[in-house]
């Protein structure tokens, strides 16, 4: 998938900002002006940027970075997870646990906790528990999984981080910002650019403009991934998967 033409991103909604009561002054040199009292974005400049995130992605992932992909925009949610999985990348798509950056040592041992705990389920070892004893370990499972498993397999801090909406979750971008880790991602009308390394000037909001923007980058690092595969080895492990089997079937019987 080649980068879309202005033809193609006009026509995803991509130039759409806010009300240009609610714009961050810092965006103006992205701004092409104001229609109908919404800002609407360069969609030259919209195009030029989303090649050099895609770039600098791409070299990532090409050198078996690790980039953790962070959004909690309910509408944004299936896109993130499935460019995560088809990357092997670990994401954060249900709560941005603070301090899941500047507190790492903290959530490095809550990790290791959720994983020995996920183990004690498929090994068996639970079972020497009480059965009141395996609920109470249950539900506390499928709390963990909820909050950690996107991010279960990340030994460390993350090389880079895409956040999609600088403003839903802003707590991501200080983070990021505090410990200077390369951070990427979308900017609509209202956001401050200046935390970020690269950003695309564009509509965070319409699902079309979302799903163009994140295929494209989809469909950029997954020929880089593919081409790292055949050079190290296939990866043996499996995708990420947004929830566990074990907390899956809790919430089933819950339903």
């Amino acid at each position: 998938m080649a980068i879309p033409t202005e033809k193609e991103l006009l026509a995803s909604a991509c130039h759409f900002g806010h009300r240009k009561e609610k714009w961050n002054p810092k965006m103006a040199p992205y701004l092409y002006g104001v229609r109908k009292g919404i800002h609407i974005f360069e969609l030259e400049q919209t195009r030029t940027h989303l090649t050099e995130v895609c770039n600098a992605l791409k070299k990532l992932q090409t050198e078996g970075k690790t980039i953790l992909f962070v959004s909690t925009k309910q509408q944004s949610i299936p896109f993130i997870e499935h460019l995560a999985s088809v990357l092997n990348q670990p994401m954060v798509t249900k709560k941005w646990i603070p301090g899941l950056l500047t507190n790492w040592s903290t959530i490095r041992r809550r990790l290791k906790y959720y994983l020995d705990l996920q183990k004690s389920f498929q090994t068996g070892e639970v079972e020497k528990y009480t059965k009141k004893e395996q609920v109470q370990l249950r539900k506390k499972l499928a709390k963990l999984d909820t909050a950690l498993s996107g991010v279960s397999r990340m030994t460390g801090i993350p090389d880079a981080v895409f956040v999609l909406d600088a403003i839903r979750d802003r707590v991501a971008v200080l983070e990021a910002a505090k410990l200077k880790v390369p951070l990427f991602g979308l900017c609509d009308s209202n956001a401050d650019p200046d935390h970020f390394t690269s950003f695309v000037p564009a509509n965070d909001d319409a699902v079309k403009s979302v799903a163009l923007i994140l295929q494209t980058i989809e469909s950029e690092l997954a020929d880089a991934k593919n081409r790292n595969d055949k050079e190290g080895g296939d990866d043996e492990d499996s995708p990420i998967p947004a929830v566990s089997p074990l907390a899956a079937e809790l919430r089933e019987k819950q339903a």
